[in-house]
């Protein structure tokens, strides 16, 4: 073993992290370390580094374990020496052995030193030693191995010599977790390494990693990543530990088993004492059977009592809503040029965004993206044309759209502010998608942090009505139950959209189209991501000889590519299909409508029923408990026949209220 967990409790006040938690990392383990924000990942692998220590249990790390930690206040270190020098600090003996062999080389070419034969050969014998040893630490090799490394993170030679202190917090952190890499600790812990990297390089990070010698922790909301990388899975639920013998696809279906076969259980075991304690109640003053009640007391005190495994978080359903149906083609980009300085971006370049595109601008850093979307929102400067369709709606969300936030309001005025007419309980089920929930909603905006407002901004833009979205980076602030939430609501979104993302889960499950920054051009391919990934390999597999890729807006797929619109299949019929209003202006679907406010009714109806009902099966079943109720024999038959009767009212009133509730959700989605 080389470091774990033994009977482990951490308290912050009084909030429990995890109780009697156990965990063992055992030699070359890949584990993915998942769970909602704000259950503890971090806080455990601080527990493991020896930054917290336990509230009770035993922290373990074995003697000659070396740990390496990457977390996101590494970026407080600055430093003036280039990124190339930061990263070779990896090898801190190496580095030693350079200067005492130079220093020895040139002591050696000094022959007017002096030294007898003596020393002359104790001096050699000592440059000898220090020779073999930067030999067997392949010393000779660290500069090639450090560029390679830096490289793979997306460094180019060019980079290499630039300061360390030039270049941002997201660039800072490759050159850390380069130099961490390098260092080949026994036990690698990476705390949402991906965030601040580019496809292709996240790409690399896999590969190398599974090839890693030693064993990795890793937490991360990217679902491919963990797929790919992982082979168990720790999740930190309800103040306790899970472990699944698999990757995060493994750990999903698992889990819904986990939770049905406990929350049987749980149910058949409720059952069992609600009997008991009815025998005891009923019995326990009746001298014939005080001795089976006195047992059956026993038995429920010995009980080793089960957990109920209610979900933390309920899966709450994001619903966008779309007011008007633009015209066919949304934005037309003509002959657009994009420069910085000498940088050019796109050259000559031409685009088309169709009704029901929905495109992911995809590629490595710098190579233009979120100024491409810039320019389409119009929030660039630019040569050549941008061309706005007809009656589109946009909504623009980029890390910049920050500064439109008043940082005056609570997080619930905000919403309310933006015009969606929706109802402050809606408003607050919004905000707990987005991980905001309780008292949380009537924080001030200006004293959250970046990810806070980022998360804020977002909730605004879904309730926008807008009916083209553009998306700079959706999921950077958002746990894997909240990427979820926000793939559902975009599949199930009627209008278009353009966003840039480097999770690839994400663009896999929303976009149907890609689009790729290439020689300067917007180069398109009518398809999903997952098809897009096949057709490069197959290109890279065949010198890349199968067909260039089709220019955006040119409608004949290559030949390589699959043969499809470029729409692709939606789950449900886009605008296109439905039959169009006499006025673009007039409300989509009268009958629509009507029927939801309908559904709406009674669904508040059901409410208000089955709160009565729970206020008058709380009544009989305390007058169950009475002993009046036992004494007279009429009076009990008659209690538990209401109680039967209110039970199975109940139980119908449940089912038809989730109907209902079903009901409404597909007309909203609608």
């Amino acid at each position: 073993m080389l470091a774990g967990l033994t009977n482990v409790t951490f308290e912050f006040g009084a909030r429990a992290i995890v109780e009697d938690a156990t965990w063992h990392i055992q030699p070359n383990e890949r584990i993915g370390l998942i769970g909602y924000n704000g259950t503890g990942k971090s806080t455990l692998l601080k527990l493991l580094v020896g930054q917290y220590q336990a509230s009770a249990g035993t922290v373990e790390r074995s003697r000659n374990t070396s740990i390496g930690y990457l977390h996101q206040d590494l970026l407080s270190f600055d430093t003036n020496d280039t990124i190339l020098g930061v990263a070779l600090g990896a090898f801190e003996r190496v580095l030693q052995l350079e200067k005492e062999l130079e220093e020895l080389g040139k002591e050696l070419e000094n022959t007017a030193s002096g030294r007898t034969a003596a020393q002359e050969d104790a001096l050699l014998h000592k440059y000898s030693d220090r020779l073999h040893e930067m030999d067997t630490l392949d010393g000779y090799n660290i500069h090639h191995k450090t560029e390679e490394v830096l490289q793979g993170l997306g460094f180019s030679n060019a980079d290499l010599q630039r300061p360390y202190k030039e270049f941002s917090g997201g660039w800072r952190m490759r050159v850390l977790l380069a130099k961490m890499i390098l260092q080949q600790p026994d036990l690698l812990l990476m705390d949402e390494p991906t965030n601040h990297l580019d496809l292709p390089s996240i790409e690399w990070l896999e590969k190398y990693l599974v090839h890693y010698q030693g064993s990795v922790v890793i937490v991360s909301h990217d679902k491919y990543f963990l797929d790919r990388m992982v082979t168990k899975i720790v999740e930190v639920y309800q103040r306790q530990l899970h472990v699944y013998n698999g990757n995060y696809s493994y750990y999903e279906v698992e889990k819904v088993q986990r939770v049905e076969l406990q929350q049987r259980a749980f149910e058949n075991q409720q059952d069992y004492i609600r009997q008991q304690e009815r025998f005891i109640e009923r019995f326990k003053a009746k001298a014939s059977k005080a001795a089976a009640a006195q047992s059956a007391m026993k038995r429920l005190d010995k009980l080793d009592r089960i957990e109920d495994v209610a979900i933390e978080r309920p899966n709450i359903k994001i619903n966008f809503q779309v007011d008007k149906v633009p015209g066919k083609v949304l934005c037309e980009l003509k002959h657009v040029s994009k420069k910085f300085g000498d940088i050019g971006i796109v050259e000559d370049a031409s685009a088309e965004i169709n009704r029901g595109d929905k495109i992911a601008l995809i590629g490595a850093n710098g190579k233009g993206k979120s100024t491409l979307l810039r320019i389409i929102a119009g929030a660039e400067s630019y040569d050549g044309e941008r061309k706005w369709g007809h009656n589109v709606d946009e909504s623009f969300y980029a890390q910049h759209q920050l500064e439109s936030l008043d940082v005056n309001n609570t997080l619930l005025d905000e919403l309310k502010g933006a015009g969606s007419q929706k109802t402050e309980q809606e408003l607050r089920t919004l905000l707990g998608c987005f991980l905001f929930g309780g008292d949380d909603v009537d924080k001030k905006i200006k004293v959250l942090s970046g990810g806070e407002k980022a998360r804020v901004a977002l909730a605004k833009t879904i309730i926008s009505k807008a009916n083209f979205l553009m998306l700079d980076e959706p999921t950077n602030h958002l746990d894997i139950h909240s990427v979820e939430l926000l793939i559902e609501a975009l599949k199930k979104y009627e209008g278009s959209l353009i966003l840039v993302s480097h999770d690839r889960y994400f663009v896999s499950k929303v976009a149907n189209t890609i689009w790729e920054i290439d020689n300067k051009k917007i180069k398109s391919f009518p398809g999903g991501y997952e098809e897009w990934g096949e057709w490069k390999e197959r290109q890279k597999a065949n010198g890349g000889t199968e067909g260039k890729k089709s220019e955006a807006g040119n409608k004949k797929a290559e030949p390589a590519a699959p043969k499809k619109e470029v729409v692709a299949p939606k789950p449900e019929p886009v605008a296109d299909n439905k039959p169009q209003p006499a006025s673009v202006n007039e409300p989509i679907n009268k009958e629509l409508k009507k029927e939801l406010q309908k559904q709406q009714k009674l669904f508040q109806q059901l409410e208000e029923k089955i709160a009565q009902l729970n206020k008058e099966k709380t009544r009989l079943e305390a007058q169950l408990t009475e002993p009046d109720t036992y004494s007279d024999r009429n009076k009990f038959v008659q209690t538990e026949t209401d109680y039967k009767k209110v039970d199975d009212e109940l139980q119908r009133m449940n089912k038809q209220y989730e109907e209902v509730f079903e009901k409404i959700m597909e007309l909203e989605s609608k």
